[in-house]
C-alpha cells in the first residue's frame, strides 16, 4: 500500500480530533487540514508524494464538498413570507419590509460592482492581467467554511444565519456559472458554450422524473442495498459526466446534482450518511493535498509573489466590506460588520478555480499559489473577527401558527386550551351561524368561499400548521393538496366519510404528501380503549393542566450528545423517542441525533428553555 495514502488517512483523522481535544475553535476544520497538508508537502517535510490515486480521491473530494454545499441551500429562503394575520399586518407595516432575501441581492451586487472595479485596477497596475477571471475570484464566497460556522454558532436557522447563507449561496452560484463560461471559452470551446444548457435540462429532468423516489424508497430498500445512496450518487455521476463531456466543469455537474437531490426532500439519516461519505472520508482529502501541493518556499522566494499574496488578500477582503451597508439594514451595525467579516471566507471555489485556470494556461504557478494562500487566510481573519464580534440577541421563544380551518366546539376548545405563549392560532369558518356562535369567544374569521385562491389571497395557507376539519372529506382533501402544494409545512386534516371507492387512493395519496389525516371516530375509539386500558393515562391527555411535549432536536451543538447532559434534563421526563419513525427508549447512554423527536412531560417553562435550546429551527 502507498505510504503518502497512509499518511494522509492519518492526517485527516488526527487534524479534527487534535482541534476538539485542545478546544481550537477559530480555526475551521478545512483551513487546519490544508495547514496540515503544508507542514507534510513540499513546504516543509515534503513526505506526501501525489500519484494517481490520490488526485483521484483529491478530485471526488472536490466533487462531494460542491455537491454537499449545493444541498445546503434552502430553497424556502427565496420564497417571500406573507404576514398571517391582521395584527401581523400592522406589525410588518410598522417594521422595516426588508428581507433576508433582499438584504443579500442588495449586498452581493455591492461585491460584484467592487470585484469589477478592483479587477480593473489590478489590470492597470499589471499585477493580474485577466480581469474576468479576477472579478470571479473576488466574488466568490465559501460556503461550505460559512455553513460550518453558522452551524457551530446555531445561526443557520434565525434570520441572520438565513441571510448570510443567501449571501454565500449567491457567493457560490454566481462565480461557479461565470467559472464555468470562463473555462469554455479559454479552453476554445466558446462555440460549444450552448451545450452547457444540456446539464441544467438532464437536472431538471431527473427532478421531475424521480419527484417522489425518497417517498417510497422505503418500500424497497434493504440494509444491503442503500438505495437512497446509490440514487445519490447515479445523479452525481450522471451530471458531473455529462458536465465535462459538453465542456463544462466537474463542479459545476456536482453543486447541481446537490441541487436535485435536495428538491426531492431526501430524509434526514440519507443527508446524515451522505454528509458522513463526504466529510468523513473525501473531502479531507482534497483540502489536506491543496496544502501538499502549495511550495511555500518557491513562492516566498519571489518578490513578486511576495507582493500579490497582501494585495490579493485587501482585495478579497474589500470586495466583500460593501455588504455591511446592506446588513445594517437589518442587523445591529456590529453584528452587521461582523456578518461582513463571515462572508470574506473565500476559498473552497478559489482552488477550484485556480486548479482550472492553471489547466488552461490562464495562471502561472506563482499566481496560482498567491490566490490559495490569500484565500485560505480569508479563512483564518473572517471566522476569528466574526466569533469576536457577533453578540448574540436575547432569544425569545417564537410562536407557531395555526389556523384552523372549520370551527366546532372541539375546535374552538383545542384553540383554548394550546399554550398561548407557544402557539397563535386563528380560526375560521364558512359559515355564519358557526361565526356568529363563536366570534365573542375565538379568534374567528367568517370566510367567503373555500376556494384555494381565495384562501391564498387572504393568507389562510401562510401558516406553520394548516388543520382541515369541515364535515366534507373530498373538501377538505382538495384543500389539503392546494395547501401542500403551496408549501405549508404541515397540514393536518379530517377525512370522515370519503368515498369508499376513492377512499384508498385518497389516503396513499395524502400519506405520499406527507400530509397527516384523522377519522373522529376511530380517534374516539382511541379515547375509549385508553379509558379502559389505562385510566390514569386517560386522566393525563385530557388534563388540562397536565400535556405531554415534544421538541425536535435540530440543535447540532447537541448532535452525539448524551441525554443526561442536556441542561434541566432532570426537570422534565421524556418517555420516549421518535427515531427515523420508530420509537426508541430514552435510556442515559442514548446519545441524540438530529431530527429526533423527543417526547416529554413537565413544568411548561422548563419544557419552553429545551425546546428552544435543541430546536434550532425556531430562531
Amino acid at each position: 500500500m502507498d505510504l503518502s495514502l497512509v499518511i494522509v488517512s492519518v492526517a485527516a483523522f488526527l487534524t479534527p480530533t487534535l482541534l476538539a481535544r485542545f478546544k481550537v475553535s477559530l480555526i475551521p476544520t478545512t483551513v487546519a487540514e490544508i495547514i496540515v497538508g503544508v507542514i507534510l508537502g513540499k513546504s516543509c517535510f515534503n513526505i506526501i508524494h501525489i500519484n494517481s490515486v490520490l488526485n483521484t480521491l483529491s478530485t471526488l473530494g472536490t466533487i462531494m464538498l460542491l455537491f454537499l454545499s449545493g444541498m445546503e441551500i434552502d430553497f424556502s429562503l427565496f420564497k417571500k413570507s406573507k404576514p398571517t394575520t391582521e395584527l401581523a399586518t400592522k406589525k410588518a407595516q410598522n417594521k422595516t419590509k426588508e428581507t433576508p432575501l433582499k438584504i443579500a441581492i442588495i449586498a452581493y451586487s455591492l461585491t460584484i460592482v467592487v470585484s469589477v472595479v478592483l479587477g480593473i485596477l489590478f489590470k492597470v497596475c499589471g499585477l493580474f492581467s485577466d480581469v474576468f477571471l479576477s472579478v470571479i475570484l473576488f466574488a466568490t464566497v465559501s460556503l461550505g467554511v460559512m455553513i460550518s460556522i453558522l452551524k457551530e454558532n446555531n445561526l443557520l436557522g434565525q434570520s441572520y444565519g438565513q441571510t448570510l447563507l443567501l449571501f454565500g449561496v449567491l457567493g457560490e452560484i454566481i462565480p461557479l456559472l461565470g467559472l464555468t463560461i470562463y473555462s469554455a471559452i479559454k479552453s476554445g470551446n466558446g462555440g460549444t458554450l450552448w451545450l452547457i444548457s444540456l446539464v441544467f435540462l438532464a437536472a431538471a429532468y431527473l427532478l421531475a422524473r424521480f419527484r417522489n423516489f425518497f417517498n417510497v424508497f422505503g418500500r424497497l430498500t434493504k440494509s444491503t442495498t442503500q438505495l437512497d445512496m446509490r440514487f445519490a450518487f447515479l445523479v452525481i455521476v450522471i451530471l458531473v459526466v455529462l458536465a465535462t463531456s459538453v465542456g463544462a466543469e466537474n463542479i459545476l455537474g456536482a453543486f447541481l446534482a446537490g441541487i436535485v437531490i435536495k428538491l426531492l426532500e431526501p430524509e434526514e439519516a440519507t443527508e446524515e450518511k451522505l454528509n458522513a461519505i463526504g466529510y468523513g472520508f473525501l473531502i479531507p482529502f482534497f483540502f489536506i493535498l491543496t496544502g501538499v501541493k502549495l511550495n511555500l518556499i518557491t513562492l516566498l522566494s519571489s518578490r513578486a509573489t511576495l507582493t500579490l499574496i497582501p494585495l490579493l488578500l485587501l482585495a478579497f477582503l474589500l470586495a466583500k466590506m460593501p455588504a455591511y451597508y446592506s446588513f445594517k439594514r437589518l442587523f445591529s451595525k456590529q453584528n452587521a460588520l461582523a456578518g461582513t467579516f463571515l462572508v470574506e471566507t473565500t476559498m473552497t471555489l478559489v482552488i477550484s478555480g485556480v486548479a482550472i485556470a492553471q489547466n488552461i494556461h490562464a495562471l502561472n504557478s506563482q499566481q496560482g499559489g498567491a490566490l490559495t494562500l490569500a484565500a485560505v487566510l480569508t479563512c483564518l481573519i473572517g471566522p476569528m473577527l466574526f466569533k469576536k464580534l457577533y453578540q448574540p440577541k436575547d432569544e425569545q421563544l417564537p410562536k407557531t401558527t395555526v389556523h384552523i380551518i372549520g370551527t366546532t366546539v372541539t375546535s374552538v376548545a383545542t384553540c383554548h386550551q394550546l399554550p398561548h405563549d407557544w402557539y397563535d392560532t386563528s380560526l375560521y369558518t364558512q359559515h355564519q351561524e358557526s361565526y356568529e356562535t363563536y366570534k365573542n369567544s375565538a379568534p374567528v374569521t367568517l370566510l367567503g368561499t373555500l376556494e384555494p385562491a381565495d384562501l391564498i389571497k387572504q393568507g389562510i395557507f401562510d401558516t406553520d400548521i394548516l388543520v382541515i376539519t369541515d364535515i366534507h372529506s373530498k373538501i377538505n382533501y382538495d384543500l389539503a393538496l392546494a395547501a401542500k402544494k403551496y408549501g405549508v409545512e404541515r397540514v393536518l386534516v379530517r377525512m370522515d366519510d370519503p368515498n369508499p371507492d376513492e377512499a384508498d387512493s385518497m389516503e396513499k395519496e395524502l400519506s405520499n404528501l406527507k400530509i397527516e389525516y384523522f377519522n373522529t371516530f376511530d380517534t374516539g375509539v382511541g379515547v375509549f380503549r385508553t379509558a379502559i386500558e389505562s385510566p390514569e393515562v386517560l386522566r393525563f391527555i385530557t388534563s388540562s393542566t397536565s400535556s405531554l411535549f415534544e421538541v425536535t432536536m435540530t440543535n447540532s451543538r447537541f448532535n452525539g450528545g448524551l441525554i443526561s447532559d442536556l441542561p434541566e434534563i432532570n426537570e422534565v421526563v421524556i418517555s420516549k423517542i421518535v427515531r427515523h419513525g420508530k420509537f426508541v427508549d430514552p435510556r442515559d447512554d442514548l446519545r441524540l441525533q438530529l431530527g429526533d423527536h423527543l417526547i416529554m412531560a413537565g413544568p411548561r417553562e422548563v419544557v419552553s428553555r429545551l425546546r428552544l435550546l435543541l430546536d434550532n429551527q425556531l430562531g
